[in-house]
């Protein structure tokens, strides 16, 4: 597929249209529009720009969404997930458990750095808590440990 088409005798070249024939299987002879995202002429869809009612754009979303790998949701879990792992890496780190280099990159949304040994325990203590709200046991016990290390 040639990307770049010469017109008015060689003196301009812009973009080719990427549509192809069924019949012959070659590429449009047209310019593509400037305005199109998809590198088409006007007669391939060019001028489109999508759907306009709510409707619409509900059946097109429906449409594109292949997983649910995606959605802002499974995108949020998996921040909170990657999150609670580094600091678990923080917190191995602080308690000498590992030697390994910390992890490079882009911060979770959601990742508050452990420093010290009272972030470690704090940080357990609501891990803890989280697992006993979910189960529904009595979570009184664990309140009273955070209240005294807050205030220790």
């Amino acid at each position: 597929m040639e990307k770049y088409l010469s017109t008015a005798g060689g003196r301009i070249t812009c973009l080719r249209c990427t549509a192809k024939s069924l019949r012959r299987g070659g590429q449009c002879l047209k310019p593509a529009l400037k305005s199109s995202c998809t590198q088409k002429c006007g007669h391939h869809g060019g001028k489109n720009k999508g759907p306009v009612t709510e409707a619409g754009k509900a059946r097109s979303a429906a449409a594109h969404v292949k997983t649910g790998e995606f959605t802002k949701q499974a995108i949020r879990e998996r921040s909170q997930k990657l999150a609670e792992m580094m600091q678990l890496e923080d917190a191995c780190r602080i308690l000498k458990l590992t030697t390994a280099t910390k992890t490079r990159g882009r911060k979770p949304t959601g990742y508050v750095p452990l420093t010290c040994i009272k972030d470690v325990l704090m940080f357990a203590l609501d891990k803890e808590l989280n697992r006993l709200t979910a189960s529904g046991s009595d979570i009184e016990a664990i309140n009273q440990s955070k209240a005294w290390i807050e205030n220790s």
